[in-house]
């Protein structure tokens, strides 16, 4: 039985290139769309951070602005309450060093000690009204 020699070709044929060259491109694309997608979701990602700290450090300054605002408030009250209390003081011992003047004798040095403390009292008005006026 002969057998008849077929010959083989070496060389690939239009089926077999047909099938490299499309599914090279489709993977290259597919490729390209999976790089696409993640650079799209890392951005998208970053800006969801981004927002979410802004919010949070938004409410953060928003409480502390608050809260310093009531301590403001609080130490503003309590110094006009102490500078209305040196007034009613300070209008008490002029009252009193007016009368004490009034009445002063050669022999009494009364109003030498309500001077200093009227002057001391003054002292501590003047102070105090700095520290509002710094507050202010």
């Amino acid at each position: 039985m002969p057998y008849a020699a077929e010959q083989v070709s070496n060389s690939p044929s239009p089926r077999n290139q047909r099938k490299r060259g499309p599914s090279v491109t489709v993977f290259l694309a597919v490729w390209i769309l999976l790089i696409g997608a993640g650079v799209a979701a890392t951005v998208m990602y970053s800006n969801h951070m981004k927002k979410q700290m802004v919010e949070e450090l938004d409410a953060k300054w928003q409480s502390q602005i608050s809260h310093m605002q009531s301590d403001y408030q609080s130490r503003l009250k309590t110094l006009d309450g102490e500078v209305a209390e040196l007034q009613t003081k300070v209008q008490a011992f002029n009252e009193l060093l007016t009368f004490t003047k009034d009445n002063a004798s050669n022999k009494t040095d009364n109003s030498n000690q309500l001077y200093t403390q009227l002057n001391e009292v003054k002292k501590q008005l003047s102070e105090l009204q700095k520290k509002m006026d710094l507050l202010k």
